[in-house]
């Protein structure tokens, strides 16, 4: 069985209060619309994590959350606003089959876009808009052995085509 990643920018967060710390802002209504049609998407797909890796901000725990999925969740620090590289050194630490990564742009923009064997038409791609999510498949048994490059993407969704 090949290894899926579920890469999904966290749904889209409040700006109300101009004195919160960015990595404590909450999602607001659209965001909390957004995350439970992603979490129904995936389960038509039949692409539901057992495992999650996770930045620690607010938004990203509260989108796992209205995701509705029972996969094992790490919410580490190292993951808020992390770049390409560093993500791929997260996921290269991988245990599931089946792994959701939950992170922010630019980085993970960036980490989709270099994990692509080959890009896909949709237009929103290369921008990432917030809760974004791609299912890419890995040839590879153990996540040790992915890398860059390698990711077939199997499906990509905006919560704007879903809602």
């Amino acid at each position: 069985m090949p290894l899926k990643l579920i890469l999904m920018r966290h749904a889209k967060s409040s700006w109300d209060d101009p004195l919160q710390s960015d990595h404590d802002r909450v999602l607001n209504a659209r965001g909390r619309d957004s995350a439970i049609a992603l979490g129904k998407w995936l389960r038509k797909l039949e692409d539901v994590p057992d495992e999650t890796l996770s930045s620690s901000s607010q938004r990203t725990r509260e989108t796992y959350e209205l995701l509705g999925f029972d996969a094992e969740a790490r919410f580490s620090r190292s993951l808020y606003l992390a770049g390409a590289d560093l993500m791929l050194r997260e996921l290269q630490n991988a245990t599931g089959k089946t792994v959701l990564m939950l992170g922010h742009n630019p980085g993970i923009s960036e980490f989709a876009e270099r994990l692509a064997s080959k890009l896909p038409a949709h237009a929103r791609f290369l921008d990432y808009p917030t809760c974004a999510t791609t299912v890419f498949e890995f040839s590879s048994d153990n996540w040790q052995d992915v890398g860059f490059g390698q990711g077939v993407v199997k499906a990509f969704a905006i919560p704007r085509e879903l809602i």
